[in-house]
């Protein structure tokens, strides 16, 4: 019998997973026996085995392939040529997609949309109990200026109240040390520290510190280029130990298609499609924005890699149906860095290099998804008690600036732009509780916006490495 494609047998995993989260969500009764064990079966194999395998090898894959991708390039001239190159490309892109993004949004106004006003109802609605509950309690009026900043507390302490009641309390409590950072501690938090921390700790960390385990690979590197001969039974070693690794995924990519079917059973049986109905427009303006932000990727592909977007598509298949379903650029890694050389036939000393850095600080759906979700909740909340903040041109510029850089501190695991997001809310004055709304639809978005941040990794590794072609002897 003819071989199926793994993507294919994936794409057949998630249909089967779909039907069966539709039909438990239609039909299953969530407080049963059944129900729950069903879905912890399915949590189980899906993100506890999966995604937890691919995460296992995440460091010392990192790590070696960086280190190889060093030692492999000819001399220490062609590390800053493709370094240079790499990075300003991702500068480029990050700035496009929130350019995207912020166009999308002002354009299609989600945020005033009838279902959004219905929304905004409901808020103005228990921003007046609030009123009266303050009033009621301290005797004083907090429409009064010098009472205005003590309503503002009272009101912001009730959300807290009430948002600690629901499942949204642990994102909550991060989002909220994440708020006081502005973009100058948001470089320094992010980047700096991270980047000159223990290299062990960095490689034992749960996540683990991506960009600490770069910093230290491209030095380890750079030593071995710069020590010469002496040095080549460590390169060999770390050559050695990444074809190990990525050995070792090909094997955890056998389990893909039954473990992403469970994935996507166990979040539609429990969150269900409801959760679009009233963010719809919202939705369509994230994924509208992507799907343009993809067209440019595709443009840059044909025009400056020189490769046929049908190609480039073909080869990308099973990283992006895998980024999709899993939600998290770093356990895509692997299969990126494959697919990459083998489908695309990019050099591994230019792969090797640009993913990994790539999988860390190139967030492309995620800083478009940022400045899209930041202005949308602007439009619907937008001078309420709490919310007088209007979309001047300074005011986009700001989100502008910190989508871009909160892009680049965001980790490659699940949600985490949802996390970053508040550094960009806080930069304009909005309150952090404004973006429970969009917690809902969240992880079907964040579907989107990681398979495109893989897919810009993929694109920046076949430009870069048409450019530095003839310099590498490839």
């Amino acid at each position: 019998m003819k071989r199926i494609d793994l993507h294919y047998v994936i794409l057949i995993g998630m249909g089967t997973g779909f039907l069966t989260g539709i039909l438990m969500h239609l039909y299953g009764d969530p407080e049963s026996s059944a129900f729950t064990t069903a879905v912890w079966c399915f949590d189980l194999l899906g993100k506890d085995l999966f995604i937890g395998g691919l995460k296992m090898i995440i460091a010392p894959l990192i790590f070696a392939s960086i280190v190889t991708g060093v030692t492999s390039l000819p001399n220490m001239r062609e590390i800053g040529a493709v370094g240079v190159k790499t990075f300003a490309y991702y500068f480029v892109t990050t700035c496009i997609a929130v350019c995207i993004g912020m166009a999308a949004v002002l354009v299609i106004q989600p945020g005033a949309s009838d279902a959004a006003r219905n929304v905004r109802e409901h808020r103005a609605e228990t921003l007046r109990e609030y009123r009266e509950a303050y009033q009621s309690q301290t005797g004083r009026d907090p429409a009064a200026p010098e009472n205005r900043a003590d309503f503002l507390a009272f009101a912001a302490k009730r959300d807290g109240q009430e948002i600690a009641a629901t499942d949204f309390q642990s994102q909550y409590g991060v989002m909220q040390s994440a708020e006081a950072m502005g973009p100058g501690e948001l470089l320094r938090q992010s980047l700096l520290l991270p980047v000159l921390s223990n290299p062990f700790t960095s490689l034992s960390g749960s996540p683990p510190n991506s960009l600490g385990i770069i910093f230290f690979a491209l030095l380890t590197g750079i030593a071995c280029l710069a020590v010469g001969t002496p040095a080549q039974p460590v390169a060999d070693f770390f050559k050695a130990f990444n074809a190990v690794m990525m050995t070792i995924t090909l094997w955890l990519m056998r389990l893909a298609p039954v473990c992403i079917g469970c994935i996507i059973a166990s979040m539609i049986a429990t969150l269900g499609v409801d959760a679009l109905k009233s963010l719809l427009w919202y939705c369509m303006t994230v994924v509208g924005g992507i799907g343009v932000h993809i067209c440019a990727l595709l443009s840059l592909v044909l025009v400056v890699g020189r490769m046929s977007p049908f190609r480039f598509l073909r080869g990308i298949r099973d990283a992006w149906l895998i980024a999709f379903t899993t939600t998290s650029s770093a356990a895509t890694l692997p299969l990126t860095i494959h697919c990459t050389t083998k489908e695309l036939k990019v050099s591994p000393k230019v792969a090797n290099f640009t993913l990994p850095v790539g999988a860390t600080v190139n967030m492309d759906g995620t800083a478009l998804y940022e400045g899209v979700a930041i202005i949308f909740l602007l439009q619907m909340y937008g001078g309420l008690d709490d919310v007088p903040t209007a979309l001047t041109g300074a005011k986009l510029f700001i989100i502008f600036v910190t989508a871009v850089f909160a892009s680049i501190g965001a980790a490659a695991v699940p949600s985490a732009g949802l996390i970053t997001m508040a550094i960009v809310a806080s930069s304009v004055g909005l309150p952090l509780h404004y973006i429970f709304i969009i917690y809902a639809v969240d992880h079907l978005l964040d579907m989107f916006r990681t398979s495109t941040n893989v897919m810009g990794d993929m694109v920046g590794a076949v430009i870069v490495n048409r450019l530095e072609g003839d310099r590498l002897g490839e």
